[in-house]
């Protein structure tokens, strides 16, 4: 069985890939941003190994969860799932593009790494100037682009890796509200498969997957210049260097 990290798990589509992956009998991890949301965690799946703490808005705060999570042992995957929809142009940033860059380079390296973007990337553009100077022209669609680059560039640079993104639909979790269209179970099956890893299928990298399927994404996110480019103003922005 497999040990799993899944941040922002403490409700919606990461705590339901959560549960579904213990039921499997992996040994899963949570995240949550604060020890009340983390209190909320455990109890949803008390079958979980362990809770950690680590609010992604803060950039600092994030990289001591980096350090948690290494004090915890090796992982076999890691599904960056924490996101944020409603919120200030920073916290979008940290939140949506910073964080999964961070724990990707400071976490030891997984065999399999899973980022949640949306299908709300089509109409996205990449920002590279806002991720240096906080711009706040920057909106979720720009952010979970930038997240789609970097599950594309992480590909590239660690062939040992699968790594791959996710648009989990427009589902009704907090963040979806209730009226979302698409199904539930759907939003979170593709993540538990892909961390999984036992179905062949699952041995891909740098793809783009809605409902188990692969699809086609906004053609910026194929550019290997912006790709690098990305990775560079992001470096910039936190002082933490990805090694290729």
């Amino acid at each position: 069985m497999a040990r799993i990290f899944i941040t922002g798990s403490a409700d919606g589509l990461g705590q339901m890939a959560a549960t579904a992956l213990i039921k499997k009998g992996h040994d899963v991890i949570l995240h949550a941003r604060n020890e009340r949301r983390a209190e909320q965690a455990l109890l949803a799946n008390p079958g979980a190994e362990t809770v950690l703490i680590g609010d992604l808005s803060n950039t600092g705060a994030t990289i001591r969860l980096a350090d948690s999570v290494n004090g915890s042992g090796q992982f076999d995957a890691v599904i960056h799932n924490a996101g944020v929809y409603r919120a200030p142009a920073d916290e979008l940033v940290n939140v949506n593009t910073v964080a999964p860059y961070l724990l990707t380079i400071l976490i030891k390296r997984p065999k399999r790494l899973i980022y949640l973007s949306s299908g709300m990337q089509a109409g996205g553009e990449p920002k590279l100037e806002a991720l240096r100077n906080n711009h706040h022209t920057i909106n979720y669609s720009d952010t979970k682009l930038q997240v789609l680059m970097l599950c594309k560039a992480i590909a590239r640079y660690w062939p040992d890796v699968y790594a791959n993104a996710v648009d989990p639909g427009w589902v009704p979790t907090k963040m979806g509200g209730k009226g979302a269209p698409d199904n539930l179970d759907q939003g979170y099956e593709t993540q538990v498969w892909l961390a999984d890893g036992r179905d062949r299928a699952s041995a891909v990298s740098g793809k783009y997957f809605y409902h188990m399927k692969e699809e086609s994404c906004n053609p910026r996110a194929d550019d290997e210049d912006l790709q690098d480019k990305l990775v560079e103003a992001l470096a910039e922005r936190t002082g933490v260097s990805l090694k290729r």
